[in-house]
């Protein structure tokens, strides 16, 4: 799977949602970067599968290992990038968490940024 990703500043934030759709889709947590769909140009995608996870989203996953690698909701103009699949992580810092309130009870309550018990 390959894909690019223009017009992204040279520090971009990361959200960390803790709901139970995304413990389950990365096994822990959800981490990601926010982009323009129109920003993201795919160099190769003959592996990307999207998967409808609800009744307002869906989730890219390559379809050879299954990583998961895209989290978009139906209708937006962006798209949520896994942090953990870009090659240059150099500049991301965590901006937010989010759904803080239904997180799992096995690790504490983060305080490296902004928390939200809600999205």
């Amino acid at each position: 799977m390959a894909f690019e990703v223009k017009h992204v500043r040279e520090t971009v934030t990361v959200t960390v949602c803790h709901c139970s759709q995304c413990r389950r889709t990365s096994g822990h947590l959800w981490a990601s970067i926010h982009a323009a769909f129109d920003d993201l140009t795919f160099t190769q995608d003959s592996g990307l599968r999207w998967y409808v996870s609800s009744e307002t989203a869906k989730r890219g996953f390559c379809a050879k290992c299954g990583s998961s690698l895209f989290y978009r909701m139906n209708g937006e103009r962006g798209i949520g990038i896994a942090a953990g699949c870009l090659d240059v992580t150099t500049g991301l810092r965590i901006g937010k968490h989010i759904f803080v309130a239904i997180k799992a009870d096995y690790y504490p309550t983060p305080s490296d940024a902004e928390a939200f018990e809600e999205g």
